[in-house]
């Protein structure tokens, strides 16, 4: 084993620690829309108790991946150049590469990956929505592949506080395809059509939508329902979803994406000794997968950003790009330029 790759792995182990402190530490929403006659646009909002220095990152085509994996850890070379937003310049959490493919991991705490077996390639979960990023150019591809089971995900549990990483994956392409991939009981699950348009956090979709089914609008009677559990943002953001007017350009779906995904965000302030855990959204993603377009607005800027993935050199042997958003709080508008090339973080970072 390399010294960079040890040393990567011991940083994904502490990440993972923090991850694992709470099964609702790790609280996000995810939307879908594909507006008649315009762009296929995916919001989604990352919750979490600190600052995870979120920085955002280009890589290009042919890049030898590692899976971190504690036992026949995956290899393989990225097909696709992707844009990704990143935790602690670690884990990969959500993104969008060259071929208008999405992917973007989310808490559920109900997740069980199996029982490890040694002689399929593993990956550490947290390299799972790189993986996607980097070999599929459709939903209907990333299905396949994962309907064979020709891999698995490794879990991590942290001795500490007796808790594992838990979390599902949601999927979207340029044509409005749409899969979510949850493991339960060791089974693969694959909910694939354009319909699964909302995911939050715990309980597994299939429970979701039973629970779905009890609110106005959807065949029950109940009212929309208004605090920040997964189950209460899912039914809002489906409704919400489901009303939207249509528009003409592209500004205006942004708009009202923006609105509907702020409607199932969590505020800064909302803990109190009934709900201790309950924790803020700190960043929320745009992805237009029609115009290759990835916006990120972290909650504490008054500011949204942007890059248009088609203007960087996606090029195998091109360099790795990052715009550090960490320094640069105050950055707006189109920042497509304000990338620079990143050389020790790319080993830093294992990928």
């Amino acid at each position: 084993m390399s010294k960079y790759r040890a040393k990567f792995i011991v940083v994904i182990f502490s990440v993972l620690s923090m991850l694992a402190l709470s099964h609702s530490i790790f609280a996000c929403s995810r939307i879908l829309i594909t507006p008649k006659g315009q762009s296929v646009m995916i919001a989604r909002t990352m919750d979490w108790f600190e600052d995870m220095k979120t920085n955002l990152w280009v890589y290009p085509r042919g890049m030898q991946r590692d899976g971190a994996g504690a036992v026949n850890s995956m290899q393989w070379k990225s097909k696709y150049g992707s844009i990704v937003a990143t935790g602690y310049d670690i884990v990969v959490t959500d993104g969008i590469n060259e071929k208008g493919f999405a992917a973007h991991v989310l808490a559920l705490p109900e997740s069980d990956y199996g029982v490890r077996d040694p002689s399929l390639p593993g990956m550490s979960v947290l390299l799972w929505a790189q993986y996607y990023l980097d070999n599929f150019k459709s939903v209907a591809d990333a299905v396949n592949f994962t309907e064979k089971n020709s891999f698995q995900i490794e879990r991590y549990f942290e001795p500490k506080i007796n808790k594992y990483v838990n979390l599902h994956l949601a999927l979207e392409d340029s044509t409005g395809d749409s899969a979510i991939i949850e493991y339960i009981n060791g089974t693969v699950h694959v909910y694939h059509a354009s319909d699964y348009n909302v995911l939050t956090n715990s309980p597994s979709l299939d429970q979701q939508l039973v629970n779905l089914k009890q609110y106005s609008g959807f065949g029950g009677d109940k009212p929309l329902p208004g605090t920040t559990d997964p189950a209460d943002r899912f039914v809002r953001a489906s409704y919400y979803a489901m009303h939207l007017p249509e528009v003409t350009n592209t500004k205006d779906e942004l708009t009202q994406l923006l609105s509907v995904i702020r409607n199932v965000s969590a505020p800064y302030g909302v803990s109190s000794p009934e709900r201790p855990r309950a924790i803020p959204t700190i960043w929320t993603t745009i992805s237009d997968l029609t115009n290759k377009v990835y916006y990120f607005n972290a909650v504490t800027s008054l500011n949204m950003v942007y890059a248009q993935l088609d203007k960087f050199n996606l090029e195998q042997g091109a360099p790795v790009m990052e715009l550090d958003l960490v320094n640069n709080p105050d950055l707006a508008g189109d920042v497509t330029n304000d990338f620079k090339t990143a050389v020790a973080l790319t080993l830093k970072k294992g990928h």
